[in-house]
């Protein structure tokens, strides 16, 4: 299977999405046919959906979109982790064969060290017993807590979003590269080739302005722990889902086709569709 390990959908609503800018390629619907579109040309099969806002409606909507398009072939939602309610929402979330995993907009929280709260914990601390796993969305200055994290819960399956967003456009790699090793050393976690166009240059970047955090990433997880996504439509901020995937599928020529079969969907799937 190829697998898309990372897009988004929405019917947009200024109120719901303040974070798009208007004019921008965002400020728009994104839906589940539309991404097929895309997708077809280049042989994926379907995609992971993940969640754009931070409501448990999301949950909700984004499990009705897999309902009714086969394509979507899983949803990392998300749940009030620090919630009292939240092993019953989870529990019902659950109950959908596609309701995968769960992620928190961990980058927007002032508090660096937010996923190390122990009502935080204590949330996460509830997932394995539903076999859900856990999507780390962070800066570069939050890995140390995600090390910490993962340290604390070493049989709860994480993935690491973006290669948490290291700033290429300003070809800085350290400590990211240091810190990224470290996290890598946790067998885990896992890690999201993907959302690198939009910590690029959006106008200006060029293919050889990734290949040095791509070899961090390929050296520290090595290919088996790695998966593709698009972070479509995000990714539009800085070139089409083509150059997103393109990005990526000439930089890694060099793999096996095994490792490749893994890298653009079949570790995926491994990851988010054992249950």
């Amino acid at each position: 299977m190829r697998l898309d390990a990372h897009q988004h959908f929405w019917s947009y609503d200024a109120a719901q999405y303040p974070w798009i800018p208007p004019g921008s390629p965002l400020h728009r619907s994104w839906l589940p046919a539309d991404l097929a579109a895309l997708q077809r040309p280049l042989g994926f099969d379907g995609s992971i959906a993940v969640q754009a806002r931070q409501v448990i409606e999301e949950s909700d909507w984004l499990l009705g979109l897999a309902d009714q398009h086969e394509t979507v072939k899983g949803v990392v939602g998300w749940v009030d982790l620090r919630s009292d309610r939240v092993e019953a929402d989870l529990e019902r979330l659950a109950q959908h064969p596609k309701f995968v995993g769960v992620r928190h907009v961990v980058q927007e929280e002032p508090d660096d060290a937010f996923m190390l709260g122990p009502d935080f914990q204590r949330g996460i601390s509830k997932l394995a017993a539903y076999g859900l796993t856990y999507d780390i969305l962070i800066f570069p200055k939050q890995l140390e807590a995600a090390i910490r994290l993962a340290e604390n819960f070493p049989a709860q399956p994480f993935v690491l979003d973006h290669i948490a967003k290291p700033p290429i456009k300003d070809g800085t790699i350290e400590p990211w590269a240091k810190q990224l090793r470290r996290l890598a050393q946790l067998p885990n976690v896992h890690c999201k080739v993907s959302g690198m166009l939009t910590e690029a240059d959006h106008r200006a970047w060029t293919p050889e302005q990734f290949r040095p955090y791509l070899d961090v990433v390929f050296e520290a997880f090595g290919p088996s722990r790695l998966m593709y996504g698009s972070d479509w439509p995000v990714c539009l901020f800085a070139g089409s889902y083509e150059q997103a995937y393109r990005l990526v599928d000439d930089y890694t020529r060099g793999l096996t086709a095994a490792e490749r079969a893994g890298l653009f969907g079949g570790n995926a799937a491994a990851f988010y569709l054992k249950r």
